[in-house]
C-alpha cells in the first residue's frame, strides 16, 4: 500500500540540484514526481521514480545523503479540487495530519503522494474507504 519516496539533502548551492539528476539520468532512473522545499542553509528533494531501490543505491554510491521513506500514492479518479478535498477530509476527519504532501497527474488521473503522522490509522482509512494507491510495481510501468 505504500511507495517508497528518495528524499536527497541538498546544499543550496551552485550545480548540487544537477549533480542529483545527472547521476539518476546516467543510471537512466525515470523521476516520475519531484518537489523541492529549501531553507536559508540545504533543501530537501522528494523524489517518486520508476525504481527506489536502485536510485538510491546510486545516488548513495555517489556520497549524496538520500533516505528511502515510506509514502502512500493515492490514485483519484479525475484532476479536480472538489475530488482533492473530499480525499484530504478523509483523512482529517479520521484525526490523522498530513505533515507533507504533493501531487502528480498520470493518465488523467491525480496521484496524491502524503505522508501522515500515523501510517497505520492511514491505511485504515485507505481500506475502509477502498482508496486505490500506486504500487511499487505500478511505478515500474511508469
Amino acid at each position: 500500500m505504500t511507495i517508497n519516496q528518495i528524499s536527497v539533502f541538498l546544499e543550496n548551492k551552485y550545480g548540487t540540484l544537477n549533480k542529483v539528476l545527472d547521476l539518476l539520468a546516467e543510471a537512466e532512473i525515470h523521476v516520475i514526481a519531484a518537489t523541492v522545499a529549501d531553507t536559508t542553509e540545504f533543501g530537501i528533494m522528494r523524489l517518486i521514480v520508476n525504481e527506489p531501490q536502485r536510485a538510491y543505491a546510486v545516488l548513495k554510491s555517489n556520497n549524496v545523503s538520500a533516505y528511502l521513506t515510506d509514502v502512500f500514492a493515492i490514485v483519484l479518479d479525475r484532476a479536480s479540487v472538489q475530488i482533492f478535498r473530499d480525499a484530504i477530509a478523509r483523512f482529517t476527519q479520521a484525526g490523522l495530519s498530513v505533515e507533507y504532501m504533493y501531487s502528480f497527474v498520470n493518465d488523467g488521473d491525480l496521484v496524491l503522494v502524503l505522508r501522515t503522522n500515523n501510517p497505520e490509522s492511514t491505511r485504515e482509512v485507505i481500506r475502509r474507504q477502498e482508496m486505490i494507491c500506486l504500487t511499487e510495481n505500478d511505478l515500474a510501468k511508469l
